[in-house]
């Protein structure tokens, strides 16, 4: 009750923050399969939190990434986690506001972020994504926009977790 009371001002505000809450790896893993990542993309995390999506398309697909997080300490320890995967080159880490940031050379977004804040994205997102670029939600639908597929799996850890998929429509 606190967190949707604190949620409902905040957004009241246009301060809407999602809490730093870590994606399972096997759920990262199907983020990415889902949203069919090749060595041709660049996935975009809108917060990243400790980098660890844009850190496994690098790792897994040779993918490119950039991970955009408003807290500088999670930025600072998704660096870390680059270097420590071999993947620094591959990938970037930015502080910037997912509401603000420019997404434009993203063909894949990833997202697990609150309602309310996918919701605010999704003008930015229309706007910004080239037709065919993916977004992936995990847990989370952005506002009324229907999506192209949902899947609903039950992760390693026993959570049943739910993920969203869009392509950007032909203009």
């Amino acid at each position: 009750m606190v967190v949707a009371v604190a949620l409902a001002v905040g957004l009241a505000a246009q301060a809407v923050r999602a809490p730093f809450v870590a994606t399972p790896p096997d759920v990262v893993d199907r983020m990415l399969a889902l949203a069919q990542v090749t060595a041709r993309d660049a996935v975009y995390d809108l917060g990243c939190g400790d980098g660890r999506i844009v850190i496994a398309a690098a790792r897994t697909y040779g993918a490119r990434g950039v991970g955009v997080d408003i807290d500088p300490a999670r930025i600072a320890e998704a660096r870390q986690h680059a270097r420590e995967a071999g993947v620094e080159h591959l990938v970037t880490f930015r502080v910037e506001d997912a509401r603000t940031t420019d997404v434009s050379d993203a063909t894949v977004v990833t997202l697990y972020l609150v309602a309310a804040l996918n919701a605010q994205l999704r003008p930015r997102l229309m706007m910004q994504l080239r037709p065919g670029t993916r977004i992936v939600s995990h847990n989370f639908p952005i506002g009324d926009w229907e999506p192209d597929r949902v899947e609903v799996l039950r992760s390693a850890d026993g959570q049943t977790r739910t993920l969203y998929l869009w392509r950007i429509p032909e203009a």
